[in-house]
């Protein structure tokens, strides 16, 4: 099989409401790559249990997922959408890649012992190797480019180190079995671009915008309707000084920095652009600004979320539909790092 030259590989855990800052963290850029790259969209349903082993809402929490996808301007036709546990062969070359990896990579991954803290010894192996089957969930479609926040560079990281001691271990079969001359892997890029990757609580400014904040008026999420994103972004907390004439000023104001942030992204345009047009002005006149700006842009991924969400049976086509192109590349890559491998059939 021919080294694809210009895919990228993208996935998002079904953990949850998805909010604003996944949507300008990822999927706006999801939808944006699809005009440059062939691209492979994919809900990461066998990660999500490498923290909570039952369930209780993934098939729904999968569905929604692919909702947001599409509504937000992901094209399941051009491109493909589906969810990881129906392509088998993610795990298959997981297990290879725990093979691969050495223990002292995982051990220094920082989001184990960020999502596992003081209980370490009582985590999942899931939780430890996670990071394996991320690099099996991009390696398995040779893709070239992932698009990453801040929190997965490190993950990136290794998968270029899986790829590469792959590729050096194996390097005389890989060339005698004639499947590349540089290495079978390629060294995926990171894509980290653009403004607002990292979109603060509402509630506070110094922690990220997260699922899983006891408090629903620290995050918007993309099922919230008009309504509700008006009264989040109302109540958000600020401070009593009003916006200031240039962006080092923000700085030491975390809440302020972070509602111009998500404003310059929503509006794509710079925080200089934005702290231009308001400069002077308190957060009661800028606040509705922003409201008006975000029910503008939410409210009808929202909506056509909402329409997608009344008729499961079609997102279901779609995944499997997705699922049986994406297969057709997985089963390929499987069967010729098994004759790398030197595995009998």
């Amino acid at each position: 099989m021919a080294q694809p030259t210009n895919r990228v590989f993208s996935g998002v855990q079904p953990t949850g409401n998805l909010h604003l800052g996944n949507y300008l963290g990822a999927i706006r850029k999801f939808v944006a790559m699809q005009e440059s790259h062939e691209c492979i969209y994919c809900v990461v349903d066998l990660h999500a249990i490498t923290a909570d082993l039952v369930q209780d809402n993934l098939k729904q929490q999968t569905r929604e997922i692919a909702a947001a996808f599409i509504a937000s301007g992901i094209d399941p036709k051009a491109h493909i959408m589906f969810n990881q546990s129906q392509v088998r062969e993610h795990a298959e070359l997981a297990w290879l890649f725990n093979c691969v990896a050495r223990m002292g990579w995982l051990q220094r991954m920082t989001q184990f012992k960020e999502k596992a803290g003081k209980n370490a010894q009582n985590a999942s192996v899931g939780l430890f190797t996670y990071p394996n089957l991320m690099a099996a969930d991009i390696l398995l479609y040779r893709a070239t480019h992932v698009p990453v926040g801040d929190d997965q560079k490190q993950h990136l990281e290794l998968t270029r180190d899986i790829a590469a001691k792959f590729n050096h271990e194996f390097a005389k079969r890989i060339k005698e079995t004639g499947h590349g001359g540089d290495g079978y892997f390629p060294i995926t890029e990171p894509i980290i671009e653009g403004p607002a990757t990292r979109v603060m609580s509402l509630r506070d400014g110094s922690k990220k915008m997260s699922k899983s904040e006891p408090s629903d008026m620290s995050r918007i999420n993309l099922t919230d309707d008009a309504d509700e994103i008006a009264k989040k972004i109302r109540k958000a907390k600020t401070d009593p000084d009003p916006l200031p004439d240039n962006l080092d000023d923000l700085k030491g104001r975390p809440e302020a920095e972070n509602l111009v942030g998500i404003y310059a992204a929503l509006n794509e345009v710079t925080p200089d652009a934005v702290i231009s047009e308001f400069a002077g002005q308190q957060f009661g006149a800028f606040k509705p600004a922003l409201a008006d700006l975000a029910v503008e842009k939410l409210a009808p991924i929202n909506a056509e979320m909402r329409k997608l969400m009344d008729d499961k049976a079609h997102i279901d086509s779609i995944l499997d539909d997705g699922a049986a192109r994406a297969r057709e590349i997985a089963q390929q890559t499987m069967k010729e790092v098994r004759s790398i491998f030197g595995f009998l059939g």
